[in-house]
């Protein structure tokens, strides 16, 4: 079996860095988990793309008469947040789903968690986080309504975020239960280091049904009919 290459993030080829994961929904997520894990990375890009709105909403907070500090901490967080989310919640849940990984689904919930409350004090927007929401932006109203303006953008989009990555918790925990997934199964894939190892259903597959069949004996040489004549 050939080794796989991986292909995420996809970089130009003139680019000397490579790509780290392997990511292909279609070979590696069961067919009823598929269109679910692809919701999660959408809403992996959507998050992304609402800190590169946010970054802008700054600008324009800061061109407005705000503080400097916001725009900086905007991007702190666009550099930061990008790269970790997707390193740090969707390659957990992918390799649950992908592996049927107890291990991976808890880290997902507990870190995944996280980012939905800090997405929700993002989209409250107390002024000083670098995150324009909605408190920030009414506020700012009375100083600049253009900038104000400019600023509900990501106000709303934070808030969508918000949104969904609650519905998505709810009902990856409904997958969870469901497949009968539990503490005490992440606690033995700790002990035995299988959440380092875990192979797709495909690989599984693979293993099973070349080198660990058993052998069969071979068949028996019987005599011919001359030797019982």
């Amino acid at each position: 079996m050939s080794e796989k290459q991986n292909n995420f993030p996809p970089l130009p080829k003139f680019v000397r860095v490579k790509p780290c994961f392997y990511q292909n929904f279609d070979e590696e997520i069961p067919v009823q988990y598929r269109t679910l894990v692809k919701k999660i990375y959408r809403l992996w890009m959507l998050y992304c793309i609402t800190l590169v709105v946010n970054l802008v909403a700054c600008l324009a907070w800061w061109i407005g008469g705000g503080g400097g500090v916001n725009f900086g901490f905007s991007v702190l967080w666009l550099v930061l947040f990008s790269p970790c989310s997707y390193v740090c919640w969707f390659r957990p849940v992918y390799k649950a789903f992908r592996a049927d990984s107890s291990f991976n689904f808890m880290a997902f919930f507990w870190i995944f968690g996280i980012q939905f409350i800090l997405t929700v004090i993002q989209a409250i927007g107390f002024p000083g986080w670098g995150a324009c929401g909605w408190i920030a932006a009414s506020f700012f109203f009375n100083t600049n309504v253009g900038s104000a303006v400019v600023m509900l953008f990501p106000a709303i989009m934070f808030t969508l975020c918000a949104i969904l990555m609650a519905l998505t918790l709810f009902q990856v925990h409904k997958h969870y239960r469901g497949g009968g997934g539990s503490l005490h199964k992440a606690q033995e894939e700790w002990n035995s280091g299988a959440w380092k190892v875990a192979q797709s259903s495909g690989t599984q597959f693979s293993s099973v049904s070349g080198s660990t069949l058993p052998e069969y004996p071979t068949v028996p040489s019987y005599p011919s009919n001359n030797q019982w004549q």
